[in-house]
């Protein structure tokens, strides 16, 4: 198979933004009076959306929609604050990316993380913005493990789904992939373990990114 584009998950996968979510989240509990989590226990807690993130986070009792509604207002006003105090690219991420673009892949992002805050994430950390798509959590878009905003975007390259990689570091990325009838890569510098992905039927794991690049160049 020839590839010809690659979709990246962006937390856990591009970026490690584990810890300004953890303080951002833990500022938002603090708020409301609630007690907070360990920045390890986030690994498990992010990855499906911030109102996920949110019922995951608060008291069971304390989870009607409209107080969800509120935590969620209140953690991106404290995220948009701190959203890059600690987040930087995995090491190996700035170079992956770059021997992509030189052979000739089109790139793109799909995250559950809200829009905004992905395409900020993506223009700080990427200058000149290497990648065709870039696709946060939106209104009227299934997230992930919804394989709709992952087929949006092959359309929109002008691919078959099974000319894409997709690439993530969590069940949900593979089955998201998998989904959108994509050959699956699994990382492990992320937030989650390698018996995970495995579990959800990686098609390939990769210890780094250079790794990732190998996997899409030799098997074409």
């Amino acid at each position: 198979m020839k590839w010809k584009g690659v979709i990246f998950d962006l937390d856990g996968t591009l970026l490690d933004t584990l810890e300004d979510l953890a303080v951002a989240a833990n500022a938002t509990l603090e708020y409301f009076g609630f007690p907070g989590h360990p920045v390890d226990a986030y690994r498990y807690f992010v990855g499906e959306g911030l109102k996920n993130l949110m019922q995951r986070i608060v008291p069971a009792a304390s989870s009607t929609d409209e107080e969800l509604a509120a935590y969620m207002k209140k953690f991106a006003e404290l995220y948009s604050r701190n959203w890059n105090e600690h987040t930087e690219p995995y090491k190996g991420i700035t170079e992956m990316i770059s021997s992509f673009s030189d052979a000739g892949f089109q790139l793109a992002v799909l995250s559950n993380k809200p829009h905004d805050f992905t395409r900020i994430c993506v223009e700080s950390f990427f200058p000149g913005n290497p990648f065709v798509f870039v696709y946060g959590q939106r209104e009227g878009v299934a997230k992930k493990p919804d394989p709709a905003g992952a087929l949006e975007i092959a359309d929109k390259m002008g691919l078959t789904p099974k000319e894409i990689l997709y690439v993530g570091d969590t069940a949900t990325d593979m089955q998201t992939g998998n989904r959108a009838g994509m050959k699956t890569i699994g990382v492990l510098w992320g937030f989650r373990d390698q018996l995970e992905l495995e579990e959800n039927k990686a098609w390939k794991i990769a210890g780094t990114p250079m790794e990732v690049v190998s996997y899409a160049i030799e098997s074409r």
